[in-house]
């Protein structure tokens, strides 16, 4: 990598991606959302991504979406950021889908496809902090070693 490390957060959870028609109106269920919820409404669509616990099993959806959150807040003028975490992704054959905040940058994977993100956001020189039972759990990279070490007062 490049430039310096990203810190990434590995949320716990589950989360759904739908895609309804621009008239529909915001479903009902999405003020039910509490780890994560996302709508985007344009001429063409409005995109949804919530927690998948509160997406009604009969609603069409891409499920079982993973987070890796950018430690942030982030200064809105930062450049590469989603360039330095997308380039290793792409080279590892791992799709991502991406979000954009007011204070930081979401990238969703597959849970399938978890490992090999992760894997490769590491090699790039990237640390993943994981949730675990109140715990953070750190990955360091190198070849796509896994540190277990913990890590104690602070990020």
């Amino acid at each position: 990598m490049s430039g310096p490390a990203i810190h990434l957060d590995l949320l716990p959870g589950s989360l759904a991606l739908l895609r309804l028609a621009p008239e529909t109106p915001i479903p009902t269920w999405t003020a039910d959302a509490r780890e994560f919820l996302t709508v985007s409404r344009t001429p063409t669509e409005l995109s949804i991504m919530a927690d998948a616990d509160v997406v009604p099993a009969d609603v069409v959806a891409e499920r079982d979406y993973r987070t890796f959150r950018v430690r942030g807040p982030m200064p809105l003028h930062l450049i590469g950021v989603m360039a330095a975490l997308a380039v290793p992704l792409a080279d590892a054959a791992v799709p991502i889908f991406v979000i954009a905040t007011y204070d930081t940058d979401y990238l969703f994977v597959k849970a399938v496809n978890l490992e090999r993100a992760r894997h490769a956001l590491e090699r790039a020189g990237h640390l993943v902090h994981e949730m675990e039972g109140g715990r953070r759990r750190v990955h360091t990279g190198g070849q796509g070693e896994r540190c277990r070490r913990r890590r104690r007062g602070g990020r």
